[in-house]
């Protein structure tokens, strides 16, 4: 357990606390490594999760290991950092200290960089029913909820039922809505009928629901076009410009006057800023995002700094601040780590510049589109693209192997081996159980 006193005693380097261990903390950190400081990140899990492939969790294609790497063996060699679980309650800017489930944690610089969480937009009922994907936790959930709706679907006597349990319906147009879409697609045609002899593909339905007048609207419209002409050639019914209104685990209602019953509603439709207490409410955005100045510094600190999803800069190029995607992250916690060092030596610091690589999406097996610069590509192409790209971001040498050695023979044998129920979820109550022996 840290205290004040304790902290002060073991170095005179200034110490930067870093909060969260995703792609802008771990970035920022590999960044100060030769900085005369001392660093100090805090996340409530042990290990990085590489957030872009977690719908494969969930749809039983990868392993959840393989997507997740110890934070501490990332930083095996780096001599001025350490790591403790913890989790964050408060940040007390008076006295530059942090109030833990470890104890009170001093700091010189902090640096927020806790992402983001799931945003249900204030609907409680939603939030009971739906099922979120921001975590290898939750991942596990949904994969645990689809596998049994399927496993319950084959035994059912009850019509209704039956046609709920073999509905799903995805919340959200944008990458993780659509690439959840394309692997249930797949499910369909691919699997279903191998693994589960009895159900037909024909009683499968996929929706997909999105508030925007089109899918993907981070992206172009030809990138938007073509991932819908994907979808619905795989049989995803797709309703633009609709919004849901309820869901009580059984009918899904819509503002264009459709009610869906399904008892698998996917929730990727929103994200909001997820951080600590103690940042005052005039300093935070209406999407809970931290407003910073061009250097990532908290608007009204000197020492306290926001990265990534929780960080809004905002700008005449981005009015609501950057992209929450992982480029955006990583190069801001580049960029900090070069500011912190100038900080430390009292030098200028330089604003922070966004270089936009791109964005990409898959929609499936050989599917996906690309906006690279000015080159918009679609299909196979884009699809080795994609997967080439996700394989060089993994963390971890082994991950990398393990991934790819599992993609290759999920295509060669268009089947998956990870599709199991190691724990049941309790769709009452809402949480994992224990599976008996």
């Amino acid at each position: 357990m840290f205290t004040i006193s304790q902290d002060h005693k073991k170095s005179q380097k200034p110490r930067v606390v870093i909060i969260g261990g995703g792609f802008g903390g771990l970035t920022l950190a590999k960044a100060l490594k030769k900085a005369p400081v001392d660093i100090l990140m805090l996340d409530r899990h042990n290990y990085h999760t590489f957030q872009p492939l977690l719908y494969q969790v969930a749809m039983g294609s990868l392993e959840a290991d393989s997507i997740g790497f110890p934070i501490r063996r990332i930083f095996i060699r780096q001599d001025n950092f350490t790591f403790n679980m913890a989790d964050v309650e408060k940040i007390n800017p008076e006295s530059n200290t942090l109030t833990t489930n470890i104890g009170e944690i001093c700091y010189d610089y902090l640096v927020i960089a806790t992402g983001s969480n799931t945003n249900f937009f204030g609907n409680k009922e939603i939030e009971h029913y739906a099922m979120p994907m921001k975590n290898i936790p939750e991942a596990l959930n949904l994969r645990s909820l689809i596998l049994q709706n399927l496993e319950t679907a084959l035994v059912t006597t009850d019509m209704r039922e039956k046609f709920a349990l073999m509905t799903f319906v995805v919340v959200g147009g944008g990458p993780t809505g659509v690439e959840l879409c394309g692997a249930l697609a797949e499910m369909k045609h691919l699997i279903l009928m191998k693994d589960y002899h009895g159900l037909s593909k024909y009683d499968m339905r996929v929706y997909l629901v999105e508030g925007k007048d089109r899918l993907l609207a981070a992206m172009s419209p030809k990138a938007s076009a073509k991932a819908k002409a994907f979808l619905e050639k795989d049989g995803v019914i797709i309703y633009n410009s609709a919004h849901v209104q309820s869901y009580d685990g059984f009918y899904l209602t819509i503002d264009n006057g459709k009610t869906i019953k399904t008892r698998n509603v996917l929730w990727a439709a929103g994200v909001k800023g997820e951080m600590p207490g103690g940042i005052p409410a005039e300093t935070v955005s209406k999407g809970n995002r931290i407003y910073v100045d061009e250097i990532n510094r908290v608007k009204g600190y000197e020492n306290i700094f926001a990265i990534g999803d929780v960080a809004a800069m905002i700008s005449a190029e981005f009015p609501n601040g950057h992209p929450g995607v992982a480029p955006a992250a990583i190069q801001q916690g580049n960029t900090l780590a070069k500011n912190i060092a100038h900080l430390v030596k009292g030098e200028t610091t330089e604003p922070f510049i966004y270089f936009d690589k791109g964005s990409l999406a898959t929609i499936g097996r050989n599917k996906a589109v690309a906006d690279l610069g000015k080159f918009h590509i679609q299909g196979f192409f884009a699809w080795v693209i994609w997967s080439l790209v996700h394989i060089l971001s993994l963390v971890g040498f082994a991950n990398k192997g393990i991934v790819l050695l599992r993609w290759a023979i999920n295509y060669f044998t268009k089947n998956s081996d990870n599709r199991l129920i190691v724990r049941y979820f309790n769709t009452e109550t809402r949480m994992p159980e224990v599976l008996s022996k």
